[in-house]
């Protein structure tokens, strides 16, 4: 299979830690049995309190509402995108957008990512991929995770991909095929920590968790929740966060600094004991907890493996480049979404293409 042409591919990143929308400027070309990419142009642009406050309300509004703000985030998406292009005086072949996920209840074959395609198409003029998920959960799959089959084509040489961010997920090759989970949260559990309790949007360098001591008897209870001793395929959303951990946590009477220090610690358990059980010995980590020095100390000192945070493009914008990768992928018409991933009835091709 050799691709025609090379193609140049925005990519659009939401991610459930609201730190803003990631834009990538991707290139993509198949030579030699294999896909090559480059990042040549990345930037992310941080959410508006006014922003902020419309994401996190969503799950809340009515039916109209909602459709009218899918519209307006997608009318939002398409600015930002002329933005950026106009800075670097780029023209991509097409936009590939992940949306930002309000709803994701796949158990119930639901899952919901803002901001319509349509609009971002109309705002731009450029033809926009959008709506990667829903296909696949309609095929009674988890829609999640979708990075895998990116991980496998662009980062194969790596036993395990470990992406970390609103939640921590995994992809792997076991002896048959491509497989990947989401294993806790990450970034959402302790952005609410912080700006509940220390009044800051996050814990730079895991400062504020350092100066904590972890509470056993709430780790205890945080490492038996039912979800982390699910076999996969499994995904979390910010509906289980909101049901099943924040409860738990604010009930305890421990001070908050150790409430943030034991959350660290289950995470890092959590993490480092999915590592060690799965084949292979080198591990690529990007995303933003990536930058966590904290969080990353105590994964290492879990682990023996060798951890590779790669450069800042990849280990800040690798959502945002498989995403560009898996717009592609729908454009060629080559199955994007994996079965053996997600739990679905076969291996699909998700998103809308909106041609302009």
């Amino acid at each position: 299979m050799t691709p025609d042409k090379e193609y140049s591919v925005i990519g659009l990143m939401s991610g459930t830690s609201l730190d803003g929308v990631d834009v990538a400027f991707c290139n993509f070309s198949y030579t030699a049995q294999s896909w090559h990419y480059a990042v040549t142009h990345a930037q992310t642009y941080p959410y508006s309190p006014e922003w902020k406050s419309k994401l996190l309300e969503a799950e809340r509004c009515s039916g109209l509402d909602l459709i009218s703000l899918h519209k307006e985030y997608g009318d939002y998406l398409g600015a930002l995108v002329l933005k950026f292009l106009e800075r670097y005086s780029l023209k991509p072949d097409f936009i590939s957008s992940h949306g930002h996920t309000i709803f994701h209840q796949p158990e119930k074959r639901i899952t919901f990512q803002l901001g319509d395609g349509a609009f971002i198409a109309a705002k731009t003029g450029i033809t926009t991929i959008s709506d990667f998920r829903n296909l696949d959960v309609a095929l009674c799959g988890q829609g999640a995770p979708l990075v895998p089959i990116g991980d496998e084509l662009l980062f194969g040489a790596y036993d395990q991909c470990l992406n970390l961010g609103g939640f921590s997920n995994i992809s792997f090759n076991d002896s048959v095929s491509r497989k990947a989970f989401d294993i806790c949260p990450v970034n959402i559990v302790l952005n609410y920590l912080m700006a509940q309790h220390f009044g800051a949007d996050y814990d730079k360098d895991g400062k504020q968790g350092r100066a904590g001591a972890v509470n056993i008897q709430l780790l205890d209870q945080l490492n038996n929740l039912e979800f982390f001793s699910q076999l996969p395929p499994k995904s979390l959303g910010k509906e289980w966060v909101l049901e099943n951990m924040i409860p738990l946590i604010e009930a305890s009477s421990v001070p908050n600094t150790d409430k943030l220090r034991t959350v660290y610690e289950n995470i890092a358990i959590q993490i480092a004991q999915t590592i060690d059980r799965l084949p292979g010995n080198q591990i690529l980590v990007t995303g933003g907890g990536a930058y966590n020095k904290f969080l990353m100390e105590l994964i290492g000192e879990k682990t023996s493996k060798n951890i590779t945070v790669p450069d800042h493009l990849i280990t800040e914008f690798k959502e945002a480049l498989i995403f560009a990768f898996l717009g592609l992928l729908r454009y060629r018409n080559i199955p994007n979404c994996l079965r053996d991933v997600t739990g679905a009835k076969q291996d699909n091709t998700g998103g809308i293409i909106h041609r302009i």
